[in-house]
């Protein structure tokens, strides 16, 4: 008869939410028994810089489990990880590097769940940067550690589609779903000792790095479907945010105006902009646990039209001028009300803007309160690469 595997879980991101629940509420509780949690140090958290701790903590404090939160992985961290005797180790989004002797302490070994289909984007922004990059598909990868950034071997992946108008909050929350079925193929395969793990083809990795507020930048001189998939893999953190009438103004939210006059994402597939969510504070019914992100999304007012639907083809050809006929940054008109700029190729659409202490609000309501004059220029400026060397 095949036991549960004593399980320790190392992770500090919201990501892993709906996998713990899987483990210690689910089908997941015949696989693995969650033995110990380990997460980073309660840390400083909004505006107030108050104390708090993270989503996962509080997510293994509600279910009486222990606790550990090392600043780092000291000898003697180790020792205590060990005392637990672990059958496996399950990594996601933690936040230490870990060594190898705490990497080898496991009897099953040391597992890490990774938000990318690997080889592609090793790193620390996996998500953000496969969004701003184009990428139509992403995953999450279940792999060994081994001391090399997020080259270990992998066992299986999970797939998951990047909608077009989808932002790095959207994929997060999809990936964190995928993270179940990924564990209940694998978990049963590898109690069993038939989960075979196949080395990562090194010359297609690509990595990135850890993203910083200067990412936040818009060049317009840039085509519309790389300015709109920045701004979609840059929100809800850095943000993309450009200098208009003196303030700094927040895009949440871009898709790409074609000539016909529909509205599309990442330079391909018809795309409907889906209704404006709020983000629902951590404790609140509804939220995904430990939601980061701006305070609050406003919901849309109750409106006789659909102010961020995509224009018909007739009013959109009626109103969007030929990419050539504006300068890169040039504000065009728009029947419709959404912000229509021009690129270096293609007219960029915005759909939801943030002003300094306002909320996230569709286009068209937040140009009722702060308008934006057809031929205003925006500046450009250069984008820092996501990407990373190996």
């Amino acid at each position: 008869m095949l036991f549960p595997m004593r399980t320790v879980f190392l992770g500090s991101d919201p990501i892993a939410l709906p996998l713990l629940d899987w483990l210690a509420d689910g089908e997941g509780r015949a696989h693995a028994q969650l033995a110990a949690i380990y997460t980073q140090p309660d840390r400083p958290v909004g505006r107030g810089q108050k104390i708090q701790p993270n989503p996962v903590k509080i997510w293994a404090l509600a279910r009486g489990l222990p606790v550990f939160q090392p600043e780092r992985l000291a000898p003697a961290v180790r020792d205590g990880f060990a005392a637990l005797a672990p059958d496996l180790a399950l990594v996601m989004a933690y936040g230490h590097i870990l060594r190898d002797d705490f990497i080898a302490t496991p009897r099953l070994g040391t597992l890490n769940l990774h938000a990318s289909l690997l080889p592609a984007w090793r790193g620390a922004s996996p998500i953000q940067t496969a969004i701003a990059a184009g990428e139509r598909e992403t995953g999450v990868s279940l792999m060994r550690i081994v001391r090399r950034l997020d080259a270990g071997p992998v066992a299986d992946a999970e797939r998951v589609t990047i909608a077009p108008l989808d932002t790095a909050l959207d994929v997060e929350r999809k990936l964190a779903a995928a993270c179940v079925p990924l564990l209940a193929r694998a978990l049963p395969r590898l109690l069993a000792g038939a989960l075979p793990f196949i080395p990562q083809d090194d010359a297609r990795a690509t990595c990135c790095r850890r993203l910083v507020k200067a990412d936040g930048v818009l060049d317009f001189r840039a085509p519309a479907a790389a300015l709109a998939a920045r701004i979609n893999g840059l929100y809800p953190w850095p943000a993309c945010s450009v200098e208009i009438n003196g303030q700094p103004v927040k895009f949440g939210q871009a898709g790409v105006l074609d000539g016909g006059g529909s509205e599309h994402g990442r330079g391909g597939g018809t795309a409907s902009v889906p209704p404006v969510p709020r983000l629902i504070k951590p404790g609140q019914s509804g939220a995904l646990p430990g939601e980061n992100g701006p305070a609050d999304i406003a919901p849309a007012a109750p409106h006789a039209a659909v102010p961020n639907a995509a224009p018909s083809s007739a009013a959109a050809s009626a109103t969007a001028p030929a990419p050539n006929a504006a300068a890169p940054g040039e504000v065009l008109p728009s029947a419709t009300g959404t912000l229509h700029i021009a690129t270096g190729a293609g007219v960029l659409q915005v759909h939801r803007l943030q002003r300094p202490g306002g909320r996230m609000l569709p286009s068209a309501y937040f140009l009722r309160g702060f308008p934006i004059a057809p031929g205003t220029r925006l500046p450009s400026t250069a984008m820092p690469n996501l990407a990373a060397g190996r």
